[in-house]
């Protein structure tokens, strides 16, 4: 993921803040409010998995309604989703793996990308592509920490966000490595505060996280 993104200082989404939020809106309307709450907390790359019926139009919400979020589509595995997901406003894209069809139709899209690797192979693959950042998935499940310390000797040119299983007391020893830009998490969206409204919560939690890097 090479492209800088618009209106953003930073060249990458992996260097906007050490976590990314992964959202799975159930409520289109709830989208505004949460993304608001987590900007405020300091988290402004969003990812908003295509999960559920109302993720493309959460996408759209927050592209539209809260201009400082960096909205991004996450659990895009076909070129259809790559398509609804630009449409919709998204000005980056996630997917939990990688085929050469879907690769081709992130690189077509314009938007950066991580694209979802889990082993050494995924990633030399990937770098004779031309691409250099990726989402490590599921991190905790593919060997964690010690994994990705492992491959930052022989593939230093790799650049990671670890997804999976990660949570507050993980996520530092993550962005230790020289290899991990920031760590993708849903701990600060818990289930209870979602469904009470509650974006205050949501917006301490959100600094919270965004104060983790080490």
């Amino acid at each position: 993921m090479t492209s800088p993104l618009p209106s953003s200082p930073a060249a990458s989404v992996l260097d906007l803040a050490p976590v990314v939020p992964v959202v799975v809106v159930r409520d289109a309307a709830d989208a505004v409010p949460l993304a608001r709450a987590l900007v405020a907390g300091g988290l402004p790359a969003i990812e908003v998995t295509l999960r559920t019926p109302a993720a493309t139009d959460a996408i759209r919400a927050i592209a539209a309604e809260v201009p400082d979020a960096v909205v991004g589509a996450g659990t895009v595995i076909t070129p259809a989703q790559v398509a609804d997901s630009v449409a919709a406003g998204a000005r980056f894209l996630v997917s939990p793996g990688w085929t050469d069809v879907l690769l081709d139709a992130m690189k077509a899209s314009g938007l950066p990308f991580l694209p979802g690797v889990s082993t050494t192979s995924e990633v030399v693959a990937l770098l004779e592509r031309g691409v250099h950042e990726m989402k490590f998935f599921p991190a905790q499940a593919a060997g964690g920490t010690a994994y990705l310390k492992s491959l930052a000797g022989p593939l230093p040119q790799a650049r990671f966000c670890p997804t999976g299983g990660i949570g507050p007391a993980s996520a530092p020893d993550y962005l230790a490595l020289p290899n991990v830009g920031c760590v993708g998490g849903s701990w600060m969206l818990p289930a209870d505060a979602i469904a009470a409204r509650d974006w205050g919560r949501v917006e301490a939690l959100a600094r919270e996280a965004a104060a983790l890097r080490v």
